[in-house]
């Protein structure tokens, strides 16, 4: 399974979203800091969750960032996110 797939059931699994885009954005950063050439190093996450009712964006992007952190074996180099409930 690969990376987007592991942050798409890890999101759907806690957040029960609803709405989610996991996108790969790797291949635009091809050869800049952070490419590690696995083509699964850069994500962009677009979600809506009732979870966020209520948070600030920053407070968003915590959770997000903590389960992710605590659930994928290796954090993409960046995870650009857009979030709200």
């Amino acid at each position: 399974m690969g990376v987007a797939e592991d942050i798409t059931r890890i999101l759907k699994e806690s957040l029960t979203p609803e709405h989610l885009e996991v996108i790969n954005e790797s291949h635009l950063h091809a050869g800049h800091a952070g490419d590690d050439g696995s083509g699964e190093s850069h994500f962009k996450v677009i979600i809506t969750s009732e979870a966020f009712e209520n948070f600030s964006r920053i407070e968003c992007h915590r959770v997000i960032y903590s389960l992710l952190d605590s659930h994928l074996e290796n954090m993409p180099h960046a995870l650009s996110i857009k979030a709200n409930g």
